[in-house]
């Protein structure tokens, strides 16, 4: 009996859907492109629908993230020889990009993003699947928030701590017990049905896991409080 099984990435079905997902973000990062030159040229005065173009933009990110999160998910998996590339980078630079990324959408829902770090703080760090975290943390405080969102980076107990704010009032229980889960892998707990956040939640503890410096691996955490007293992400890198 021959017991050798096909890894993702030699299974034509995993093929297919890495390829189909690939096609769909391409698709869907031309709508949201659109929809972002839409909303910078109009204002809730002037246009009708501007509450709806914006939902929409949301969905289009939110949807957006997740595609790439599962063709993340799906190279690690799939292709572990896919480069895990930790360099030495700057703080402020991360911050630029990922506030320039979600900058539309934020003003097209009347959200105000405060960014507490030191800008020339360096560390080391996959700059691509750092980005991507913060991008569902900010999509999911968006979701959460009343009107403002906080990023705040700085090192604390010898990690970097990236944490997402917002002023909502909180994440539910459930919510903080799928935060656990995540951490200790999707079959802990983590409902992908019921859940819409599960897999963000997921690659978002993968990411962390990845990240490792003497003895010490990265963490995730969900928890309320903070500055703005409503829900708190929290991404710790050593």
């Amino acid at each position: 009996m021959d017991d050798t099984h096909d890894t993702p990435a030699d299974n034509p079905l995993f093929l297919f859907l890495a390829s189909t997902a690939h096609d769909m973000k391409n698709s869907i990062s031309v709508l949201s492109g659109t929809l972002e030159h839409l909303i910078a040229g109009a204002s809730p005065a002037t246009e009708q629908a501007y509450p709806q173009m914006a939902h929409m933009l949301y969905q289009t990110k939110r949807l957006n993230d997740n595609l790439i999160q599962l063709l993340a998910l799906y190279k690690q998996v799939g292709k572990p020889e896919y480069p895990f590339d930790v360099q030495p980078l700057e703080v402020g630079h991360l911050v630029e990009q990922v506030v320039a990324a979600c900058r539309i959408l934020l003003a097209s829902k009347g959200i105000t993003l405060e960014a507490d770090f030191d800008p020339a703080l360096l560390w080391h760090f996959d700059e691509d699947l750092i980005i991507g975290v913060l991008g569902h943390a900010i999509n999911n405080a968006i979701h959460y928030t009343r009107d403002r969102i906080r990023v705040a980076i700085a090192k604390v107990d010898g990690c970097l701590e990236i944490r997402v704010e917002d002023n909502g009032a909180g994440y539910p229980a459930a919510m903080l017990e799928a935060g656990v889960s995540a951490m200790h892998g999707a079959s802990a707990g983590v409902n992908f049905l019921t859940n819409s956040t599960g897999l963000g939640l997921y690659f978002s503890s993968e990411v962390a896991k990845m990240h490792k410096h003497r003895n010490r691996t990265g963490s995730l955490r969900l928890e309320n409080g903070g500055h703005y007293g409503g829900g708190c992400f929290v991404l710790s890198l050593p």
